[in-house]
């Protein structure tokens, strides 16, 4: 029953998907709000049921002369009432002696409601009066009555027994309620009278106080990890001190055990998924080692998952800005314990993706992905990104893209761009094709009996035999997972992203995860589907037409398009020439400022564009864009110009009659037009790299070198071949190699003054003579005590 109750309050992980975060939040409160409102209807209850019972016992109980006589009738009653109204000094002497009489009787009146069975009840037989009479206690009326507080009675064999007790002398008078909530806060708040300590005497309290928490946390988790089977339920301990109450180390222990205990299930998780037990399973008897590992598994899984939750409630916490009716931890001290948690489940994300629960944390850090908090953001990616990384299956990063997919969705696009960029990170080389191409690469069959007699002799049969057999025991020895299972993995997430990306191309194209999408249809272009292609490139090139993109974005396009048709697309005849043309016009706006950042994309687009594409290229748009990269050069930072410089070395290699530009005289009719945004059309031909002359000059010695090279006709061997250092790397990888991001200089700049060994400057050698002697001078001369008048100085300032 206990598991059944645990399953209905968690809900799975489909469920969580499906359901909203509003609609949890509206079912919580409507719980909280049910038992608020049972709790003051039993307080109301309990409060009436007392009040009767003091009011049904309010006189000293008097049994009755005869139980048997009948009782007055409601005429009779009405006619007594009657003759009471009646003022006494019209009565006679007899009627009011037997009005004195009937008042010593029971009545209804003073019959005690709790001592005795009510009118309706039927007369027991043999029943003694004389034993009640005994059974009553004597008291004398001298003592002082004392106010008793009359209880619910209990029932006896020999009836209803009334329950009291004394009431405490109290000064004010208050209502019951008020008294009983005070009773209750005086219970809570019951503490010990605080002690008047300085401030360092407080420290050295607090120093001590938390070093004994430290060590019992390192007793509990060394005793655990010494021998995690016979110590799992040092967890339980270990994890109640999350709850720690003291003030002043609350907020350090708390975090302290966090971490603790993650490195803990770190170290004594299993590398498989626990299942729960079957019926079948826990009936039959098995042996004490089996037992125990099964004890073991039960209480990990449990103490595992009390640990998550604890770490989402911290979480929310702090996010719900509430704080515990214990005020231990202050509100600012929340968002350390939140960080701290969320590091957690971070660690535990990459750690333990095989694990029970690993698709529950992975709802609680996806949300935490968008957070308002940087740092918590920037954490949670970071863990996205890492897991993305060492997911070899694949089975990990689905769940993930799932949610992801889902929330951003959800959100209506209106996410951190950091989301979308995990996506990059994904180990996807390949995905499943169509089944006509399958059909080319069939899996190897095994020959049949028949086949074998057939064409082998009785000696290869017998070897084949043992070569099969060897062959399949290798096949389930196997520990890693098979390629289709992997490839299928694959293509479902791949499935996710695209989806994905395209509802952003199609609904939010002004979002600004665009360039997200960009760059990320950039890297996964040639897994796309051909029958896109066509669509895709349309999207791309109205995106650019619109005006609407960055330079960045709008570089993104480009590399996109080229990368569609350097793959699958080959076999497409389209024409790219617009994009050429949006590049060749986006070269000038990249510069040494902000939009040096631009420059690895470039390179990337040239890469792609003109070197894998070499026999589309013509000439013309080589020389053309050769001498824009040129003229590019001179004006973006050191890396970019070598980065640039490297391409053009490339190129100059790839069309080698592009060193006519090395040649000041004209080739053919026209006169260059720079201004001209056409590769095709704006003659450079009849134009020459003077920029390489200029750049000879660079205060950059590995720009320098480039330079010379290039105008030596970037030869491979030679004196004006450069080193393979430089030779062997290719554009990016120089651009990178020579970044100035982290304020380095490479190659480091030679000192002007370089110290000469064994010489070394002393005293008056720093000096000129002629000072040396006037300083001698001037120290010798021996002070002569003058007497001070500053009034000559103040009354010169006052004129």
């Amino acid at each position: 029953m206990k598991a059944r109750r645990n399953k209905k309050q968690i809900p799975s992980f489909r469920k969580l998907i499906k359901t909203s975060k509003v609609k949890l939040e509206n079912k919580l409160k409507n719980k909280q709000f049910k038992q608020q409102s049972t709790l003051k209807k039993y307080r109301k209850e309990q409060r009436k049921l007392r009040q009767a019972v003091k009011d049904a016992v309010s006189k000293k109980p008097i049994p009755l002369e005869n139980p048997k006589e009948k009782r007055p009738g409601k005429r009779i009653e009405r006619e007594e009432e009657e003759e009471e109204a009646l003022p006494l000094d019209m009565m006679d002497e007899d009627d009011l002696q037997l009005m004195k009489d009937l008042g010593q009787r029971a009545s209804f009146l003073t019959r005690d409601l709790s001592s005795s069975e009510p009118v309706h009840a039927k007369k027991r037989k043999h029943e003694r009066i004389i034993d009640k009479y005994e059974k009553i206690p004597r008291a004398l009326q001298t003592a002082p009555e004392k106010e008793l507080i009359h209880l619910l009675p209990i029932k006896d064999e020999s009836g209803i027994i009334p329950q009291t007790r004394e009431k405490p002398v109290t000064d004010s008078n208050k209502d019951e309620e008020d008294q009983e909530e005070e009773r209750e806060l005086e219970e809570e708040i019951t503490e010990d009278p605080i002690q008047e300590l300085t401030i360092e005497e407080h420290l050295i309290e607090r120093k001590k106080k938390l070093q004994e928490k430290k060590m019992h946390i390192a007793a509990l988790a060394s005793a655990i990890l010494s021998d995690p089977e016979s110590n799992i339920k040092k967890l339980k301990e270990l994890r109640s001190m999350l709850m720690e109450q003291d003030p002043d180390v609350a907020v350090t222990v708390r975090k302290l055990v966090i971490v603790s205990l993650m490195e803990l299930f770190k170290d004594i998780t299993p590398s498989y998924k626990i299942r729960p037990l079957t019926e079948a399973e826990k009936s039959t008897k098995t042996r004490k080692e089996t037992q125990k590992l099964r004890e073991f598994e039960e209480g990990l899984v449990s103490q595992y998952k009390f640990y998550l939750e604890n770490l989402e409630q911290m979480v929310k916490d702090w996010k719900q800005r509430k704080l515990k009716k214990s005020n231990v931890v202050s509100l600012k001290a929340y968002k350390g314990l939140a960080e701290v948690a969320v590091k957690s489940l971070c660690e535990l994300l990459v750690a333990l993706p095989h694990f029970n629960f690993h698709n529950n944390i992975i709802v609680l850090i996806v949300p935490l992905m968008n957070d308002v908090s940087k740092s918590i953001s920037e954490m949670c990616c970071e863990a996205v990104k890492k897991l993305f990384k060492q997911d070899k299956l694949g089975q990990a990063s689905l769940g993930v893209i799932k949610v992801i997919s889902g929330f951003v969705k959800g959100r209506n696009y209106e996410v951190r761009p950091e989301m979308l960029k995990t996506f990059l990170c994904l180990r996807i080389k390949e995905v499943e094709v169509k089944k006509d191409t399958e059909d080319i690469n069939k899996p190897k069959k095994f020959m049949t009996f028949k086949e074998k007699r057939k064409s082998l002799s009785r000696m290869q049969r017998k070897w084949k035999k043992a070569e099969e057999k060897l062959e399949r025991e290798l096949r389930e020895a196997e520990a890693s997972e098979s390629a289709e299972k992997k490839l299928k993995l694959h293509t479902e997430t791949l499935n996710i992203v695209f989806v994905t990306y395209f509802r952003i191309l199609k609904k939010a194209q002004r979002s600004p995860l665009l360039p997200a999408v960009l760059e990320g249809l950039a890297k996964f272009a040639h897994l796309i589907n051909v029958e896109f292609f066509d669509d895709l490139l349309v999207v791309l090139h109205t995106l650019i037409e619109s005006g609407d993109l960055s330079y960045q974005e709008s570089l993104h396009c480009v590399q996109t398009a080229f990368h569609i048709l350097s793959g699958q697309g080959d076999v497409l005849n389209i024409d790219p020439m617009k994009f050429y043309t949006h590049l060749y016009k986006t070269l000038f706006k990249l510069h040494a400022g902000a939009t040096n950042e631009g420059v690895e994309i470039v390179l990337q687009c040239l890469d792609v564009m003109l070197t894998k594409r070499r026999k589309q290229v013509s000439q013309q748009r080589a020389l053309a864009f050769i001498k824009r990269l040129c003229t590019l050069a001179l004006h973006v930072l050191p890396n970019s110009s070598i980065g640039i410089l490297a391409t053009t070395r490339i190129l100059m290699h790839t069309f080698p009659k592009t060193d006519l530009l090395l040649d000041s005289e004209s080739q053919g009719s026209g006169v260059f037009l720079p201004e001209l945004d056409e590769p095709e059309y704006c003659n450079a031909q009849n134009t020459a790299l003077w920029e390489l002359h200029a750049l000879r000059r660079h205060y950059h010695p590995i720009v320098q070198r480039f330079a010379a090279h290039l105008i030596a006709g970037a030869p491979s061997e030679g004196s004006g071949a450069l080193k393979p250092e430089l030779s062997r790397r290719s554009a990016a990888e120089l651009f990178e190699a020579y970044s100035m991001a982290e304020m380095t200089f490479n190659p480091p700049v030679e000192s002007s003054n370089p110290k000469i060994k064994g010489k070394v400057l002393q005293g008056d050698s720093f000096l000129n003579e002629d000072l040396n002697q006037l300083i001698k001078r001037y120290s010798s001369e021996v002070a002569t005590e003058l007497p001070l008048d500053f009034t000559k100085y103040l009354k010169t300032s006052l004129h």
